[in-house]
């Protein structure tokens, strides 16, 4: 199996390398089993895709089994003999999205990478660069599987499906940890727990964790020690809780609890965006020369930069809420990773797994079209994911559900066409933006480039 990763330059990019090393040796399993034994990076910077290939290079030095690394300097050269392509682009890089969190707040609404304005514009930028991806995907790699993480995930996942069809699979790891950390918080073991989990990408409900036949959401969220011990009992607090009667994903923290999080944000002294643009740029320079002398020198500065980035993730959040320090189990690795590592196993070895991927509704979500683009529990295997029945979301989240949809569809087709219409009607319909007039200002300063 080979795997194509567009965006290998990105910084978690060795995370999904590190969790294809934690396959047992080929011996084990037999070499034709679905194993990974090529990764391609490619990025539009090509130096930053050297950087990352030498921290693989570190990781896989002790694994007699490890992928090769491979660096392409074209993306068709890299998309050619994939049997899968992992899309995690940033398109405009970090000081993109300090624009994009900037602006808004500079009229004061919210700024944030998928979420409100930010996420708006960062879609208008990013659809039509996923969409010549895909593209060249189909044309160059016909049978590959794309599995996006490129945000906002939902959105391209939807305006890419309009090429793949089935063949784009969505991923997020905000799902995942919620059930993992509910399932501890509730006395049992994550592995072992059923659930039922439906919305849009960082737009979602947990409505039922099941472990042997017992439903285990209602006595958590009725024992206010269990919800205080984790990150999203802390964030939302047991009376808001209680009168969803479900978990929210953290990322409804700013829906929620908008005009606390949005305080937060303007009084830190840096956006999220800025602090990983400092970050990033930092680890990049340093790392450059590190690589030069030893890649297990690049592989220590990465590691020691990943904690630092893990322990300050929504911290604004946090801060709103007073949700102190993140969880220690979550410190170790992002988790879309091991979601990306599963699907790709189910798919290639045929063999049946249950998991929470942005896939076509389907009817998942009566209210929503088919072809809609909706983050659910899926069954996967040979043949891609498909949603399973799911416990119907309360009119409120559905009406939420309803309203973001119509703001994604929209900033698709401004995208494509260049449309200012449809992008002034994205931005005003967000329910984070509270006028019109705010739209078109924060269109008019966000610098978008023309579509191509």
């Amino acid at each position: 199996m080979r795997l194509t990763i567009v965006g290998g330059g990105g910084f978690r990019v060795p995370l999904v390398y590190r969790a294809l090393l934690t396959e047992r040796a080929p011996e084990a399993e037999g070499r034709a089993a679905g194993r990974c034994t090529r990764v391609t990076l490619y990025d539009t910077d090509l130096a930053r895709a050297r950087v990352v290939a030498s921290v693989l290079t570190a990781l896989g030095a002790d694994v007699p089994w490890a992928p090769e690394v491979r660096v392409a300097e074209g993306l068709d050269e890299a998309l050619r003999g994939a049997d899968f392509v992992f899309c995690a682009v940033r398109v405009g890089g970090t000081a993109g999205r300090v624009r994009d969190e900037r602006v808004p707040l500079a009229e004061g609404v919210l700024g944030q990478e998928t979420v409100g304005a930010g996420g708006v514009l960062y879609g208008l930028r990013t659809v039509p660069v996923a969409l010549r991806i895909a593209e060249r995907t189909r044309a160059v790699a016909p049978g590959a599987w794309l599995i996006n993480f490129t945000n906002p995930a939902g959105m391209v996942t939807e305006a890419m499906s309009a090429v793949l069809g089935h063949r784009v699979i969505g991923i997020c790891d905000s799902p995942v940890g919620l059930v993992r950390r509910a399932a501890r918080a509730a006395g049992a073991d994550p592995a072992a727990v059923g659930f039922g989990y439906v919305g849009l990408n960082h737009l979602g409900w947990l409505l039922s964790l099941t472990h042997q036949g017992t439903d285990l959401l209602p006595g958590l969220l009725a024992d206010d020690a269990a919800l205080a011990s984790f990150e999203e009992g802390r964030l939302f607090g047991g009376a808001w809780l209680r009168a969803l009667g479900a978990l929210p994903n953290e990322y409804l923290h700013y829906y929620y609890f908008g005009r606390e999080t949005l305080a937060a944000t303007r009084e830190a002294a840096l956006t999220r965006g800025e602090f990983l643009d400092r970050q990033q740029s930092a680890f990049f320079a340093e790392a450059e020369r590190a690589a030069r002398r030893a890649p297990a020198e690049a592989l220590a500065l990465w590691e020691r930069t990943r904690l630092e980035r893990e322990e300050t993730y929504g911290a604004e959040a946090r801060a709103a809420s007073g949700g102190g320090e993140r969880d220690s189990c979550d410190l170790e690795g992002g988790g879309y990773e091991r979601v990306a590592l599963d699907l790709m196993r189910a798919i290639a070895n045929d063999r049946r797994a249950r998991l929470i991927l942005n896939v076509r509704n389907g009817g998942a979500v009566p209210a929503l079209p088919g072809h809609a683009i909706v983050e659910t529990v899926c069954e996967v295997d040979a043949q891609g994911a498909r949603p399973v029945p799911c416990i119907s979301p309360g009119m409120a989240e559905v009406g939420l559900m309803l309203q973001v949809k119509a703001v994604e569809r929209a900033t698709i087709e401004a995208a494509v066409t260049g449309s200012r219409r449809a992008a002034l009607r994205a931005l005003s319909l967000h329910p984070l933006v509270d006028s019109p007039a705010v739209a078109a200002r924060i269109l008019e300063r966000a610098d978008l480039p023309a579509p191509a």
